[in-house]
Protein backbone atom coordinates (compact mmCIF):
# COMPACT_ATOMS: atom_id res chain seq x y z
CA UNK A 1 0.00 0.00 0.00
CA UNK A 2 3.43 2.51 0.13
CA UNK A 3 2.15 3.53 -3.42
CA UNK A 4 -1.13 4.28 -2.50
CA UNK A 5 -1.98 8.11 -3.31
CA UNK A 6 -4.35 9.38 -0.20
CA UNK A 7 -6.41 12.40 -0.44
CA UNK A 8 -5.76 15.03 2.30
CA UNK A 9 -8.76 15.08 4.38
CA UNK A 10 -11.86 12.84 4.29
CA UNK A 11 -15.03 12.74 6.55
CA UNK A 12 -15.40 9.37 8.82
CA UNK A 13 -18.86 8.26 7.59
CA UNK A 14 -21.64 9.44 8.99
CA UNK A 15 -23.89 12.63 8.41
CA UNK A 16 -26.88 14.50 9.29
CA UNK A 17 -30.53 14.14 7.88
CA UNK A 18 -31.91 11.58 5.88
CA UNK A 19 -31.84 12.55 1.82
CA UNK A 20 -29.27 10.52 -0.24
CA UNK A 21 -28.39 12.77 -2.95
CA UNK A 22 -28.15 15.62 -0.72
CA UNK A 23 -25.65 13.70 1.58
CA UNK A 24 -23.81 12.62 -1.25
CA UNK A 25 -23.74 16.08 -3.19
CA UNK A 26 -22.25 17.20 -0.12
CA UNK A 27 -19.69 14.44 0.36
CA UNK A 28 -18.28 14.81 -3.10
CA UNK A 29 -18.63 18.65 -3.30
CA UNK A 30 -16.28 18.91 -0.28
CA UNK A 31 -13.72 16.23 -0.87
CA UNK A 32 -12.80 16.07 -4.36
CA UNK A 33 -9.57 13.53 -3.93
CA UNK A 34 -11.08 11.46 -1.74
CA UNK A 35 -14.76 11.16 -1.43
CA UNK A 36 -16.95 8.04 1.06
CA UNK A 37 -19.97 6.59 0.70
CA UNK A 38 -22.20 8.82 3.57
CA UNK A 39 -24.35 6.98 5.81
CA UNK A 40 -28.15 8.77 7.16
CA UNK A 41 -28.57 6.68 10.72
CA UNK A 42 -31.28 9.31 10.94
CA UNK A 43 -33.49 7.51 8.94
CA UNK A 44 -33.85 5.31 11.41
CA UNK A 45 -33.70 1.07 12.12
CA UNK A 46 -31.02 -0.42 9.36
CA UNK A 47 -29.44 3.40 8.61
CA UNK A 48 -27.85 3.11 12.04
CA UNK A 49 -24.19 1.27 11.22
CA UNK A 50 -25.06 -1.96 13.12
CA UNK A 51 -28.28 -2.34 10.86
CA UNK A 52 -26.46 -1.33 7.49
CA UNK A 53 -23.33 -3.53 8.41
CA UNK A 54 -26.38 -6.61 8.85
CA UNK A 55 -27.70 -5.91 5.07
CA UNK A 56 -24.16 -6.86 4.34
CA UNK A 57 -23.81 -10.36 5.59
CA UNK A 58 -24.59 -13.32 3.82
CA UNK A 59 -26.69 -16.53 5.01
CA UNK A 60 -27.41 -14.53 8.61
CA UNK A 61 -30.29 -12.03 9.09
CA UNK A 62 -31.09 -10.17 12.23
CA UNK A 63 -34.90 -8.05 13.05
CA UNK A 64 -34.95 -5.20 15.58
CA UNK A 65 -35.97 -6.01 18.98
CA UNK A 66 -36.65 -3.33 21.47
CA UNK A 67 -32.99 -4.26 22.90
CA UNK A 68 -31.44 -3.86 19.75
CA UNK A 69 -30.69 -5.96 16.67
CA UNK A 70 -31.21 -10.08 17.12
CA UNK A 71 -30.67 -12.68 14.82
CA UNK A 72 -33.44 -14.49 12.72
CA UNK A 73 -34.59 -17.42 10.46
CA UNK A 74 -35.04 -15.23 7.43
CA UNK A 75 -34.60 -11.67 5.86
CA UNK A 76 -37.38 -9.20 7.28
CA UNK A 77 -38.61 -5.78 7.17
CA UNK A 78 -35.46 -4.75 8.78
CA UNK A 79 -33.26 -5.96 7.03
CA UNK A 80 -34.59 -5.30 3.47
CA UNK A 81 -35.35 -1.94 4.36
CA UNK A 82 -31.39 -1.84 5.33
CA UNK A 83 -30.72 -2.89 1.69
CA UNK A 84 -32.95 -0.52 -0.05
CA UNK A 85 -31.35 1.98 1.81
CA UNK A 86 -27.80 1.00 0.95
CA UNK A 87 -29.20 1.10 -2.67
CA UNK A 88 -30.18 4.30 -2.45
CA UNK A 89 -26.83 5.97 -1.15
CA UNK A 90 -25.23 3.90 -3.95
CA UNK A 91 -27.33 5.27 -6.40
CA UNK A 92 -26.43 8.54 -5.08
CA UNK A 93 -22.79 8.72 -4.79
CA UNK A 94 -22.61 6.76 -8.49
CA UNK A 95 -24.46 9.84 -9.66
CA UNK A 96 -21.95 12.38 -8.13
CA UNK A 97 -18.79 10.13 -8.62
CA UNK A 98 -19.39 9.96 -12.68
CA UNK A 99 -15.48 9.93 -13.74
CA UNK A 100 -13.93 10.13 -11.10
CA UNK A 101 -10.53 8.47 -10.20
CA UNK A 102 -8.58 8.13 -7.39
CA UNK A 103 -10.01 7.17 -3.20
CA UNK A 104 -13.40 6.39 -2.71
CA UNK A 105 -14.02 4.90 0.99
CA UNK A 106 -16.45 2.89 2.16
CA UNK A 107 -17.44 2.03 5.71
CA UNK A 108 -18.99 -0.96 7.37
CA UNK A 109 -18.82 -2.24 11.03
CA UNK A 110 -15.60 -4.93 12.36
CA UNK A 111 -16.44 -8.29 13.34
CA UNK A 112 -15.71 -7.09 17.57
CA UNK A 113 -18.00 -4.73 17.19
CA UNK A 114 -20.74 -6.47 15.26
CA UNK A 115 -20.60 -9.33 17.71
CA UNK A 116 -20.70 -7.23 20.91
CA UNK A 117 -23.79 -5.41 18.98
CA UNK A 118 -25.69 -8.21 17.93
CA UNK A 119 -27.92 -10.79 20.28
CA UNK A 120 -28.32 -14.18 19.61
CA UNK A 121 -31.89 -15.68 19.65
CA UNK A 122 -31.55 -16.25 23.32
CA UNK A 123 -31.02 -12.45 23.57
CA UNK A 124 -26.99 -12.31 24.53
CA UNK A 125 -24.58 -10.84 22.42
CA UNK A 126 -23.09 -13.11 19.69
CA UNK A 127 -19.47 -12.09 21.86
CA UNK A 128 -20.10 -14.59 24.18
CA UNK A 129 -19.97 -17.59 22.12
CA UNK A 130 -16.47 -18.03 19.74
CA UNK A 131 -17.96 -19.90 17.47
CA UNK A 132 -20.90 -17.88 16.53
CA UNK A 133 -18.32 -15.01 16.63
CA UNK A 134 -16.70 -16.76 13.92
CA UNK A 135 -19.64 -17.12 11.77
CA UNK A 136 -20.53 -13.85 11.99
CA UNK A 137 -17.21 -13.27 10.70
CA UNK A 138 -17.43 -15.53 7.95
CA UNK A 139 -20.79 -14.04 6.80
CA UNK A 140 -19.31 -10.45 7.13
CA UNK A 141 -16.23 -11.13 4.95
CA UNK A 142 -18.12 -12.85 2.25
CA UNK A 143 -20.99 -9.56 2.43
CA UNK A 144 -17.68 -7.13 2.10
CA UNK A 145 -16.68 -9.34 -0.76
CA UNK A 146 -19.73 -8.75 -2.83
CA UNK A 147 -20.39 -5.03 -1.77
CA UNK A 148 -16.69 -4.07 -2.90
CA UNK A 149 -17.32 -5.45 -5.71
CA UNK A 150 -20.35 -3.60 -6.34
CA UNK A 151 -18.49 0.17 -5.45
CA UNK A 152 -15.81 -0.92 -7.81
CA UNK A 153 -18.75 -1.64 -10.70
CA UNK A 154 -20.32 2.02 -9.82
CA UNK A 155 -17.39 3.43 -9.78
CA UNK A 156 -14.67 2.35 -11.83
CA UNK A 157 -12.30 4.40 -11.57
CA UNK A 158 -12.08 4.69 -8.27
CA UNK A 159 -9.15 3.03 -5.83
CA UNK A 160 -11.42 1.78 -2.98
CA UNK A 161 -10.58 1.90 0.61
CA UNK A 162 -12.56 -0.01 3.16
CA UNK A 163 -13.21 1.54 6.54
CA UNK A 164 -13.97 -1.12 9.43
CA UNK A 165 -15.65 0.74 12.30
CA UNK A 166 -14.73 -1.24 15.68
CA UNK A 167 -15.42 1.80 18.47
CA UNK A 168 -16.10 -1.55 20.80
CA UNK A 169 -13.02 -3.07 20.24
CA UNK A 170 -11.40 -1.59 23.39
CA UNK A 171 -14.07 -3.12 25.59
CA UNK A 172 -14.13 -6.04 24.03
CA UNK A 173 -10.16 -6.77 24.75
CA UNK A 174 -10.80 -5.69 28.38
CA UNK A 175 -14.11 -7.57 29.39
CA UNK A 176 -15.95 -4.27 29.29
CA UNK A 177 -18.98 -5.44 27.01
CA UNK A 178 -21.97 -5.96 29.76
CA UNK A 179 -24.50 -9.38 29.32
CA UNK A 180 -27.80 -9.18 28.64
CA UNK A 181 -28.81 -8.50 32.66
CA UNK A 182 -26.37 -5.76 32.61
CA UNK A 183 -25.23 -7.10 36.08
CA UNK A 184 -21.97 -8.73 34.47
CA UNK A 185 -19.72 -8.38 31.81
CA UNK A 186 -18.55 -10.44 28.90
CA UNK A 187 -14.99 -11.84 29.61
CA UNK A 188 -12.35 -10.24 27.79
CA UNK A 189 -11.57 -11.88 24.37
CA UNK A 190 -7.82 -13.15 24.04
CA UNK A 191 -5.72 -10.44 22.05
CA UNK A 192 -4.32 -13.01 19.24
CA UNK A 193 -8.05 -14.31 18.61
CA UNK A 194 -8.97 -10.43 18.12
CA UNK A 195 -6.04 -10.11 15.92
CA UNK A 196 -6.78 -13.25 13.35
CA UNK A 197 -10.59 -12.85 12.97
CA UNK A 198 -9.84 -8.81 12.17
CA UNK A 199 -6.77 -10.16 10.10
CA UNK A 200 -9.15 -12.46 8.32
CA UNK A 201 -12.02 -9.53 7.76
CA UNK A 202 -9.21 -7.15 6.52
CA UNK A 203 -7.82 -9.73 4.34
CA UNK A 204 -11.31 -9.68 1.86
CA UNK A 205 -10.16 -6.50 0.50
CA UNK A 206 -7.01 -6.13 -2.16
CA UNK A 207 -6.66 -2.46 -1.41
CA UNK A 208 -5.79 -0.56 1.79
CA UNK A 209 -8.19 -1.11 4.78
CA UNK A 210 -8.92 1.53 7.45
CA UNK A 211 -9.84 0.68 11.24
CA UNK A 212 -12.02 3.41 12.60
CA UNK A 213 -12.47 4.09 16.70
CA UNK A 214 -13.12 7.05 18.30
CA UNK A 215 -13.40 5.32 21.59
CA UNK A 216 -9.96 5.73 23.79
CA UNK A 217 -6.87 3.57 24.19
CA UNK A 218 -6.61 2.55 20.86
CA UNK A 219 -4.53 -0.57 20.31
CA UNK A 220 -2.72 0.59 17.23
CA UNK A 221 0.21 -1.94 17.18
CA UNK A 222 -2.85 -4.71 17.32
CA UNK A 223 -4.85 -3.17 14.27
CA UNK A 224 -1.63 -3.01 12.60
CA UNK A 225 -0.51 -6.71 13.16
CA UNK A 226 -4.04 -7.44 11.88
CA UNK A 227 -3.22 -5.52 8.45
CA UNK A 228 -4.79 -2.29 9.03
CA UNK A 229 -3.21 0.53 6.26
CA UNK A 230 -4.70 3.25 8.49
CA UNK A 231 -5.82 4.21 11.83
CA UNK A 232 -8.68 6.74 12.05
CA UNK A 233 -9.19 7.87 15.74
CA UNK A 234 -9.93 10.80 17.92
CA UNK A 235 -6.89 12.65 18.04
CA UNK A 236 -8.35 15.08 21.17
CA UNK A 237 -8.34 11.34 23.56
CA UNK A 238 -4.65 10.56 22.57
CA UNK A 239 -3.00 10.39 26.17
CA UNK A 240 1.22 10.40 26.27
CA UNK A 241 0.41 6.22 26.73
CA UNK A 242 -0.56 6.09 23.25
CA UNK A 243 2.25 7.78 21.43
CA UNK A 244 4.94 5.18 21.87
CA UNK A 245 3.45 2.95 19.55
CA UNK A 246 1.31 6.28 17.26
CA UNK A 247 5.79 6.62 16.40
CA UNK A 248 5.96 2.85 15.79
CA UNK A 249 2.95 2.56 13.60
CA UNK A 250 3.91 5.78 11.97
CA UNK A 251 7.83 4.31 11.01
CA UNK A 252 6.19 0.81 9.85
CA UNK A 253 4.07 3.04 6.81
CA UNK A 254 0.86 3.30 8.70
CA UNK A 255 -1.35 6.17 8.16
CA UNK A 256 -2.91 7.96 10.46
CA UNK A 257 -6.59 9.87 10.03
CA UNK A 258 -6.29 11.74 12.61
CA UNK A 259 -9.92 13.05 14.09
CA UNK A 260 -9.02 16.96 14.56
CA UNK A 261 -12.53 18.79 13.85
CA UNK A 262 -15.27 18.67 16.53
CA UNK A 263 -18.17 16.33 15.39
CA UNK A 264 -21.12 18.54 16.64
CA UNK A 265 -22.01 21.83 16.59
CA UNK A 266 -18.70 23.87 17.99
CA UNK A 267 -16.88 26.91 17.02
CA UNK A 268 -14.16 25.76 14.46
CA UNK A 269 -10.73 27.61 15.06
CA UNK A 270 -8.53 28.64 12.61
CA UNK A 271 -7.39 25.51 10.26
CA UNK A 272 -3.54 25.99 11.47
CA UNK A 273 -5.54 25.64 15.06
CA UNK A 274 -6.70 22.87 14.60
CA UNK A 275 -3.54 21.06 13.29
CA UNK A 276 -1.31 22.63 15.79
CA UNK A 277 -1.68 19.23 18.27
CA UNK A 278 -0.60 16.97 15.01
CA UNK A 279 2.48 19.00 14.79
CA UNK A 280 3.18 19.72 18.27
CA UNK A 281 2.92 15.73 18.30
CA UNK A 282 5.33 14.85 15.44
CA UNK A 283 8.03 17.17 17.00
CA UNK A 284 7.76 15.09 20.22
CA UNK A 285 8.36 11.67 18.67
CA UNK A 286 11.00 13.29 16.16
CA UNK A 287 9.52 12.37 13.06
CA UNK A 288 10.21 14.22 9.85
CA UNK A 289 7.95 17.34 9.18
CA UNK A 290 8.63 16.45 5.36
CA UNK A 291 6.57 12.83 5.93
CA UNK A 292 3.96 14.96 7.75
CA UNK A 293 1.50 15.25 5.22
CA UNK A 294 2.11 11.79 3.57
CA UNK A 295 1.52 10.45 7.24
CA UNK A 296 -1.30 12.08 8.12
CA UNK A 297 -5.40 12.39 6.76
CA UNK A 298 -7.30 14.53 8.39
CA UNK A 299 -11.11 14.38 9.09
CA UNK A 300 -13.19 14.92 11.98
CA UNK A 301 -13.21 13.55 15.16
CA UNK A 302 -16.18 10.84 14.45
CA UNK A 303 -19.35 11.00 12.64
CA UNK A 304 -21.20 13.46 12.16
CA UNK A 305 -24.78 12.44 12.17
CA UNK A 306 -25.15 14.51 15.61
CA UNK A 307 -24.13 17.65 14.22
CA UNK A 308 -26.53 19.92 12.11
CA UNK A 309 -26.40 19.71 8.09
CA UNK A 310 -25.07 23.65 7.78
CA UNK A 311 -22.23 22.37 10.83
CA UNK A 312 -21.40 19.54 8.75
CA UNK A 313 -21.06 21.16 5.96
CA UNK A 314 -18.53 23.82 7.31
CA UNK A 315 -16.73 20.91 9.31
CA UNK A 316 -15.96 19.17 6.17
CA UNK A 317 -14.96 22.22 4.36
CA UNK A 318 -13.01 22.86 7.34
CA UNK A 319 -10.49 19.15 7.40
CA UNK A 320 -10.08 20.17 3.67
CA UNK A 321 -8.54 23.72 4.85
CA UNK A 322 -6.35 21.94 7.88
CA UNK A 323 -5.00 19.51 5.51
CA UNK A 324 -3.90 22.30 3.57
CA UNK A 325 -2.45 24.34 6.57
CA UNK A 326 -0.73 21.03 7.41
CA UNK A 327 0.94 20.40 4.29
CA UNK A 328 2.15 24.50 3.59
CA UNK A 329 3.37 24.74 7.09
CA UNK A 330 4.89 20.76 8.62
CA UNK A 331 6.99 22.43 10.74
Amino acid sequence: MSDFVWGPATGVGSMPGGDAREAAKTVTGSFDDFPYLAELPARGPGADMIGRTIGLLVEMYAHVEPSGWRVGDRPGRDTRRARSWLGEDLDALEEFTQGYEGPLKVQAVGPWTLAAALELRGGEAALGDPGAVRDLAGSLAEGLRSHLEDVRRRVPGAQVVLQLDEPSLTSVLRGQIRTASGYRTHRAVDRQVVEGTLRDVVGVHEGPVVVHSCAPDVPFALLRRAGAAAVSFDFGLLTERDEETIGEAVEAGTKLFAGVVPSTDAPLSDPAGSVMGVRTLWRRLGLNPGALTESVVITPSCGLAGASPAYARAALAHCVRAARSLADNPE
